[in-house]
């Protein structure tokens, strides 16, 4: 008998491989044109600035719609594993997994509130 762990080292090596394998060929085989604008800091379409405009603050509304993509992120994440054991899991889990959501719902009530989720 073979330990069964194995396939998955075996499966995490491959992976590790591919990875380094391919950030490898693009190094060796891509194009070094490197021009002022590639060099630049991008810092999600604003110019970088010493200071912001006016001396303020960036739009909240970046950070808001990072913040919606991690809280979705992980409550899909958590949701998942609970679907597919919620039999196993019985009463505890239904209970875990309300107060997770429960828990979710506070910061998309945060954003709901500071207009993250108005597109102009």
């Amino acid at each position: 008998m073979t330990n069964p762990y194995v396939p998955i080292l075996v499966m995490m090596g491959v992976a590790a491989l591919l990875a380094l394998g391919g950030v490898g060929a693009s190094a060796l085989i891509g194009p070094k044109v490197y021009s002022r604008a590639k060099l630049e800091a991008y810092e999600c379409g604003i110019q970088p600035t010493p200071h912001a405009v006016g001396h303020g603050r960036f739009n909240v509304k970046y950070y808001l719609v990072a913040m919606t993509f991690i809280i979705f992120d992980i409550e899909v994440v958590f949701l998942y594993p609970w679907a597919v054991a919620f039999h196993g899991l019985a009463v505890f889990g239904l209970v875990a997994m309300m107060g997770f959501l429960a828990l979710i719902t506070v910061p998309y009530i945060y954003e709901w509130r500071r207009g993250a989720l108005n597109w102009d």
